[in-house]
């Protein structure tokens, strides 16, 4: 059995048969030549299934340990084909301080259609027990959150789900399957962003999701097909080839994270940091039993909104950008970006703050990075 970082590179469908290529082809193609009616080489529409595309997602379900993987033209695309699982009436359960576009399209898109969602700590079952009603179908998980990176525990929630009758659905998107595997865990579907780290280079948009069992991929399948929200196959061989690197970098991601959470723990100006690395995070010890590695996104809180808005325009090497994920490191203040879109009570209510900024910490020479931190600070 293939060992991860080997898996990254040798795992799905590698190379082309008809030349030898070691890269997989681009298949800019939108038809199929069929050899008589409905006889055809297992591609008839490009929508439906397209060899690039589905050399990706075969990668993506072999990474994920699970039935079947599908890529989408954005993690929002992704997300919201896995909400067509549902139907009206239905309810599901989110955490609290998940991605703003997840709050947004379940808030002001979804209900709409009369589905609807809870919002609540899940890290705390107790939390989870007290939102479920008969009309429940789904808890859906983000684990490490954005940005707060609260950690919770996958096991525990998926067994007290199967007890009643619920799909459990996690957000990948911050610790990828090279550090963290849902379905191996018991969660029914994985879904990424694909635009973070699984492509790594902030040069693609791109959703993954991957079932567990044959019954969901047969769902999913159609409902891709049916909404049409596929990747193109130019981001299908881009994000395949991100992924090729997605060890090493994760590796380096981590390493320079660790050097930076200690820079800034012991900063004066420094108020609180959020890292699941830390050994005084309340959820330390579960980061380290459900996940081989704690990632390279930190959240901190400085003394005031007029100090945030200096380190936003000081640091030279941190991009104040939304996304996270790349080779580069980006700085944001959630609040203001990512995370705009959530009423301003319930930012408060979460600890989403005006003074609180996410990090995204990248692969460069950790020193320059802390240099570039602490010149900003001053």
């Amino acid at each position: 059995m293939m060992r991860k970082r080997t898996k990254l590179i040798h795992g799905g469908i590698v190379g082309d048969v008809l030349t030898g290529a070691v890269s997989t082809p681009i298949y800019q193609t939108s038809t199929y030549k069929q050899e008589s009616v409905g006889v055809h080489k297992g591609y008839e529409y490009s929508r439906t299934k397209n060899p690039t595309r589905f050399a990706l997602e075969e990668l993506m379900k072999e990474l994920e340990e699970g039935e079947a993987g599908f890529a989408f033209s954005s993690g929002m695309a992704a997300i919201t084909a896995i909400m067509m699982l549902f139907k009206p009436g239905d309810h599901l359960i989110f955490t609290d301080d998940v991605y703003g576009g997840t709050y947004r399209v379940m808030k002001r898109v979804l209900n709409r259609f009369h589905i609807a969602s809870s919002f609540v700590d899940t890290t705390s079952l107790r939390e989870i027990e007290r939102v479920v009603t008969n009309q429940t179908k789904a808890i859906y998980l983000e684990t490490p959150t954005n940005p707060l990176l609260k950690v919770t525990g996958i096991k525990e929630v998926t067994a007290f789900a199967k007890e009643n009758n619920l799909l459990t659905i996690v957000d990948n998107t911050f610790l990828t399957p090279y550090f963290q595997q849902p379905l191996l865990l018991g969660a029914d579907i994985v879904v990424h962003s694909a635009t973070k780290y699984l492509g790594g280079h902030s040069d693609v948009v791109a959703g993954i999701v991957v079932a567990a069992s044959k019954e969901l991929a047969e769902q999913l399948h159609f409902i891709q097909n049916s909404t049409g929200g596929v990747l193109g196959p130019q981001d299908s061989w881009l994000l395949q080839r991100g992924i090729r690197t997605l060890g090493v970098r994760m590796n380096a991601h981590e390493e320079n994270t660790k050097a930076i959470v200690h820079f800034l723990e012991s900063h004066p100006k420094v108020k609180k940091v959020y890292y699941p690395g830390i050994s005084t995070h309340p959820q330390h010890h579960l980061a380290k039993q459900q996940a081989s590695g704690f990632g390279g996104m930190v959240s901190f809180e400085v003394e005031s909104e007029s100090l945030v808005d200096k380190i936003m325009q000081s640091v030279r090497y941190f991009v104040l950008a939304e996304s996270l994920g790349a080779v580069e490191s980006l700085i944001s203040v959630p609040s203001k970006m990512t995370h705009a879109s959530i009423p301003f009570e319930r930012r408060q209510e979460l600890g989403i703050t005006d003074t609180l900024i996410r990090i995204s910490v990248g692969i460069e020479d950790s020193r320059d990075l802390i240099e570039d931190l602490e010149q900003a600070l001053s």
